[in-house]
């Protein structure tokens, strides 16, 4: 190839790059510096991070390596030693420890509109940025929304009224001040909300339209997708014809479908074709939140799952799933309940009427309509009872269902509904569900990606328990899964935990160890990062992380959080950005 030629090709080449970058979106949400290249100026870098064992979330072999940073980016990353030459205001020295991509954590919960935007119990994992959107958004918002809202509550939702509900929701997270990046999916839940409030049954031609319009605008505001849950009211009262509808929405800003399956039980694998069907009929990717096979009589329906997966993908259907690395999960306590005792926000009063009580008793003995009860299949035995107010039901926090039964006198279908009642709201319930053999299985799935399916909190200020996932899931996969049964490789963890997030939601300048990417960055001791949190103790503090840097702030330092907020908002790639 003569030089003229040569440089034809690369220029018609970056053409062609700039082009499909642009024209599908993958330039997405935010300024985008181009990969690789030199610094722009010779002053001095704000921070390099030398000597350390960087992994840089493709999935590539460590290597021996030096970062410089200079404001919010990666500048360059240099061979170990050779950062030497250069000038920096400050010098972390990484000797011993792994310099990765911050941690994406695909399935967060809650937001930070009000109370900790610290995010203490996540960013001390090495969590950077955390994405959520299942069943429930702050936004989109509507009158049907809020009906069954007590009032503070439904004055503090209509603030995210309006078509772009969904951008001026994300905005409050950033304006509040928060330490990790944020972004969504939307919620199915909300949506079924927006369109037909706590209602059951088929949503008329018009209720629908408003759900599809709804979610076309959360699109432009940044949305990765659509979330369901769909165990839950009032996300369970919409129909697979519902949902392929809604998801048709996105199809043409690249939305995902993401779920947590009308059954992870009896019917794992009727939920799994379910899913399939709504993305191939939706024609939109489908992603299933926390692969699982519940209940011990399900356990070994996993490797048929596992087949279902990829026979979908050597199909050439685009679906992939996300875990966490524990044997428990946890909800509401209302989930052992049918799902027409919470219709119509009536809980409560269904509850405080005996012919209600004996409706519910009814369902649960002989149930009438396809539905799973997380008590009978974790066995009262197998259910811990964590956030309990009422100071006269303290007693029986952190014990099981079959204790706390006994204790009471009655069956656990009769403690279940009086401790719901006399808490006058749901309980957070942990469900011993699954199979350690079936984790280890699922965490070596090449499109196997992690997710806390948690939210986070500040232990010095936290009461309540909580799920020890909320503050070991990293640490615990790096720990027990990587360095010590070597189930999976360090590099192939960290990318599950990174760049492999970073590419399905197709957020194009995060994930990476790369030159031009955002400095979120987290460095840890690979033979010290453990777990503490367990499901009785679970308000403790993970170790062996020690710096924490997300958009170049310093977060964590030595394991502890600075204080720092520099957390922004991460887009979808059909953002279309509005006129403020």
């Amino acid at each position: 190839m003569t030089d003229n030629t040569r440089t034809r090709f690369f220029t018609v080449r970056h053409t062609l790059f700039l082009l499909v970058c642009f024209t599908a979106g993958a330039c997405n949400n935010t300024r985008i510096a181009k990969s690789g290249s030199p610094p722009s100026t010779d002053a001095p870098y704000d921070l390099i991070i030398a000597n350390g064992r960087i992994v840089d979330g493709a999935g590539n072999a460590w290597f021996y390596g030096d970062v410089a940073i200079r404001g919010d980016r990666i500048a360059r990353i240099v061979r170990r030693g050779s950062s030497t030459i250069l000038t920096a205001k400050r010098r972390i020295d990484a000797t011993g420890l792994v310099v990765a991509p911050g941690f994406i954590d695909i399935q967060a919960g809650g937001d930070y509109v009000n109370g900790d935007g610290r995010d203490v119990s996540k960013v001390t994992q090495g969590i950077t940025t955390e994405i959520f959107g299942e069943a429930y958004t702050g936004a989109p918002i509507s009158e049907r929304s809020v009906e069954n809202m007590p009032a503070a509550t439904a004055a503090n939702a209509r603030r995210f009224m309006g078509p772009h509900g969904f951008d001026a929701w994300l905005r409050a997270m950033e304006a509040h001040g928060i330490s990790p990046n944020v972004g969504s999916f939307v919620g199915a839940s909300t949506l079924r909300q927006y369109g037909m409030g706590m209602q059951m049954g088929t949503a008329p031609a018009n209720a629908l339209e408003t759900m599809r319009i709804a979610m076309r605008n959360a699109m432009e505001d940044g949305a990765f997708g659509l979330g369901s849950a769909l165990i839950y009211p009032p996300g369970n009262f919409a129909s697979t014809e519902e949902l392929i509808a809604i998801a048709k929405v996105m199809a043409p800003y690249g939305g995902i479908y993401i779920t947590h399956m009308r059954s992870e039980a009896d019917q794992v694998l009727e939920g799994m074709d379910e899913a399939l069907r709504i993305g191939r009929e939706a024609g939109v990717p489908l992603e299933i939140y926390h692969l699982k096979a519940a209940g011990v009589g399900n356990w070994s329906k996993q490797t048929a799952m596992i087949a279902k997966i990829d026979s979908a993908r050597a199909s050439g259907f685009d679906v992939q799933a996300t875990m966490y690395p524990y044997t428990a999960g946890g909800t509401g306590l209302a989930a052992c309940l049918p799902p027409f005792a919470s219709a119509d926000g009536k809980l409560q009063a269904m509850l405080a009427d005996p012919a209600g009580r004996a409706k519910i008793r009814a369902e649960v003995a002989h149930p009438t309509s396809f539905w799973e009860s997380l008590c009978e299949q974790s066995t009262p035995q197998g259910v811990l009872i964590g956030g309990l107010r009422n100071p006269a039901n303290q007693k029986w926090i952190g014990h099981r269902l079959s204790e706390i039964a006994a204790d009471m006198g009655k069956d656990w279908l009769d403690a279940v509904m009086e401790l719901l009642r006399s808490e006058q709201r749901d309980i957070g319930t942990m469900y011993f569900l699954m199979s350690e053999d079936n984790v280890r299985t699922l965490l070596k799935q090449p499109w196997m990606i992690i997710g806390t399916d948690a939210g986070g909190s500040d232990p010095d200020s936290t009461k309540a328990m909580t799920h020890p996932r909320s503050y070991g899931t990293y640490p615990r996969i790096l720990g027990k899964y990587v360095r010590d049964e070597r189930i999976i490789g360090l590099e192939d963890a960290v990318r599950k935990m990174t760049g492999a997030v970073a590419t399905r939601l197709l957020i194009a300048d995060r994930g990476l160890l790369r030159a031009g990417m955002y400095a979120d960055v987290v460095l840890f001791d690979p033979q010290s990062i453990q777990e503490h949190a367990t499901y009785e103790r679970p308000l403790q503090l993970s170790t062996g992380v020690q710096t924490v840097l997300i958009n170049g702030v310093e977060v964590v330092r030595d394991g502890r959080h600075t204080g720092a907020k520099p957390g922004r908002i991460v887009r979808g790639s059909a953002w279309r950005p509005l006129a403020h």
